[in-house]
């Protein structure tokens, strides 16, 4: 069963079962997925569905931040279902050990030897673990990786 395919049956049990904030994560989910197949001309790969996934919960993620850092927890406390809602539909993410013994093989194939080769060694390790793991959570492993 396709991501569509689930947020649709998931849709119409939220429906019947009066679930209005999780109807409306889903239906923003339905929706951006609808735009991309539409620009796109077709039908939108896994890929292509789990990067919107991934955006939609990094940005309601983002959004709770912003309104706990200014006390309204009222809509945090919406941001952050919302947020759970769509991250049940997230692919699988990578462990930090996981990312880390990637990370410590990439740098040492690469003979990559101080912070000097940050750039070098990111490139290559975003582009074999996009969509795997959270890159800011890369980063700071390749960083502290490299300030061994």
């Amino acid at each position: 069963m396709s991501l569509a395919e689930r947020i649709n049956d998931d849709i119409k049990a939220a429906m019947k079962a009066r679930e209005a904030d999780k109807l409306a994560a889903l239906r923003d989910i339905k929706s951006k997925l609808l735009l991309e197949a539409t620009s796109g001309g077709g039908e939108v790969s896994e890929e292509a569905a789990n990067k919107i996934v991934m955006k939609l919960y990094k940005q309601r993620m983002d959004t709770y931040d912003l309104y706990i850092k200014e006390g309204r927890e009222d809509l945090a406390k919406d941001e952050k279902f919302q947020a759970e809602v769509i991250g049940v539909y997230m692919p699988e993410m990578m462990s930090e050990d996981d990312i880390r013994k990637v990370v410590q093989d990439k740098i040492a194939a690469m003979g990559a030897s101080g912070p000097q080769d940050i750039g070098k060694v990111m490139g290559p390790i975003m582009g074999q673990l996009k969509g795997k793991a959270d890159g800011s959570l890369i980063s700071s492993i390749v960083k502290e990786e490299l300030n061994k």
